[in-house]
């Protein structure tokens, strides 16, 4: 479980994640995991059929780095939302800079509802997904200066 982020307040950034540079096993163990064997992220020439340099990264695994960036900041219970859009390839060799910035916060009757900003960006700053999160915290000692 996750460490709870104790006092929130606007403009709190989640700790960064750091993903290693993509290879080709990283491709290999998610088509495995997710059963989605597309050739264009494991075969180098249907890749380079399609106009790719080469294969590339499936989008679902940038998600699934954003996704862990939000598990690594609250219990995955706490999750009510979490989309992004995808804004571009990720290369062989890239590395995810995962990003987060609390941007609202809700008082509900017994809770907050946190949203948060994400970004996934390469060394480059080259954004390659953003999104948003929504998270459902206790009230009790969750906001800054309580």
């Amino acid at each position: 479980m996750s460490p709870f982020p104790g006092p929130v307040a606007v403009g709190d950034r989640l700790p960064t994640l750091v993903k290693p540079p993509l290879t080709r096993a990283t491709l290999a163990y998610f088509c495995g995991a997710s059963n989605d064997h597309n050739p264009l992220h494991i075969d180098p020439d249907a890749a380079r059929a399609a106009g790719m340099d080469d294969v590339f990264a499936h989008g679902m695994l940038n998600m699934a780095y954003l996704g862990q960036l939000m598990t690594g900041w609250v219990p995955q219970a706490c999750l009510r939302s979490f989309e992004v859009k995808f804004g571009a390839i990720v290369k062989l060799g890239e590395q995810l800079v995962c990003d987060g910035e609390v941007t609202d916060i809700q008082v509900q009757a017994s809770s907050l509802r946190v949203v948060v900003r994400l970004v996934a960006a390469n060394r480059a700053g080259e954004e390659k997904l953003v999104g948003e999160a929504v998270v459902e915290l206790p009230l009790s000692g969750t906001l800054s200066g309580q």
